[in-house]
């Protein structure tokens, strides 16, 4: 299997790399860091002798020949933090790499993430423009793109049972939650509101459970970076605009997999808040690898008039549509020509899923599978090679 070569840049000092499981945290490490000390909390052994005795570090530490130790899903032993933080400030001069596909005990514990001594990294999903020409807009919708999924033999029943994986590894195993089943329905039902505003009331009703406990379980999500919320860009505001984030699970195919399909549910739907989700997902790692100072945010007003992603930094303020369709008519651009009318100095973005690069009343126009291949971390969202020719 060729290696894929990741956006993602090393940082000098000691850091934390976040991300859900079967993003390639590991992977990257071992290719990239090959004599560090590795510590995989995963290894039932491993995990006995650190919860057992979290001071086992400082003789590792003492002992190392190299500079660099890992220490894989870190928030199975919390405790090992505090070590940790002892060493920094020693100031043996070591560097600390602490991997985590969940935050949740460690923020139960009351861990400080090392009181900045460590910077905070995420991992993502696979990026198109990491995958080249490999990159499929058709397979990338329907499977995603985790590298646990994209690398396997049977991607379809790879998906199927990453879920599975979570509430056994991380919700039942870690006492997370309480009902096992009535979470499930919880990841079931919240995929209808993948790529809108979620209905907290409606939520709790289908799930059979009180608002509090769905409030409960979307704090689970975030915590496990299964999920992510997206704000409404409030700026200078001209309009009544609603105040709810959209939600979004952290990748198109893990939303597939919880989405329910039926004869009432049409597929252009489903394909069409997929297909919102790559794009949300690539415009996060994007940002990440980027290191920019840029937010992603959505545009709603009361009055329904919608803009699906609005991205604002230092140099970047752009306004996106995405629809899954292969055509495009005037009503399609209706909410960036309102976000043009109150913010004229942002560029207008509609992808599409046609082959056509078009310039339609000053809207740049562009397939989905093009954008995306060429969405570089570090370079302009729309540089000039992608934009419409002068």
């Amino acid at each position: 299997m060729e290696t894929v070569s990741r956006f993602f840049r090393k940082p000098r000092q000691s850091y934390f790399l976040f991300g859900p499981r079967g993003t390639g945290k590991s992977t990257w490490l071992k290719q990239h860091y090959p004599d560090a000390v590795m510590v995989d909390l995963l290894a039932p052994e491993v995990f006995r002798a650190y919860s057992a005795r979290p001071e086992r570090l400082r003789e590792i530490a003492g002992g190392a020949a190299e500079k660099t130790i890992v220490i894989d899903e870190v928030q199975k032993v919390p405790e090992l933090l505090d070590v940790v933080h002892e060493l920094i400030e020693r100031g043996t001069g070591l560097q600390f790499i602490l991997t985590g596909s969940s935050a949740r005990k460690l923020k139960r514990t009351g861990v400080d993430l090392l009181a900045g001594r460590a910077i905070v990294k995420t991992m993502h999903p696979f990026m198109a423009s990491e995958l080249k020409e490999s990159f499929s807009l058709v397979e990338s919708v329907q499977f995603g793109l985790v590298p646990l999924i994209t690398h396997s033999l049977n991607p379809a029943e790879t998906l199927a049972s990453y879920i599975a994986l979570y509430l056994r590894e991380e919700v039942q195993m870690e006492g997370i939650v309480r009902n096992i089943g009535a979470f499930s329905r919880f990841l079931e039902a919240a995929s209808f509101s993948h790529g809108s505003t979620l209905n907290v009331s409606e939520v709790a009703r289908e799930c059979q459970v009180k608002r509090k406990t769905v409030d409960n379980y979307l704090s689970v999500l975030d915590d496990l970076l299964l999920s992510f919320r997206v704000p409404v860009f409030s700026r200078r505001a001209k309009r009544h605009l609603i105040s709810h984030p959209k939600f979004y699970y952290f990748d198109c195919g893990v939303f597939r997999s919880l989405r329910p399909a039926g004869p009432l549910d049409s597929p252009q739907e489903i394909d069409g808040g997929a297909l919102e989700g790559l794009i949300a997902q690539h415009l996060r790692a994007w940002i990440a690898y980027g290191n920019k100072s840029c937010n992603l945010n959505y545009w709603r007003t009361k009055a329904g008039v919608e803009v699906d992603f609005v991205l604002y930094g230092e140099d970047t303020f752009l306004a996106i549509e995405v629809k899954n369709s292969g055509r495009i008519n005037s009503k399609m651009l209706k909410g960036l020509k309102a976000f043009a009318i109150d913010y004229p100095e942002a560029q207008l973005l509609l992808l599409y899923r046609g082959e056509e690069r078009l310039l339609i009343d000053n809207i740049l126009c562009l397939p989905c599978e093009q954008f995306l291949q060429q969405l570089i971390p570090g370079q302009p969202v729309i540089a000039q090679r992608v934009g419409f020719p002068e």
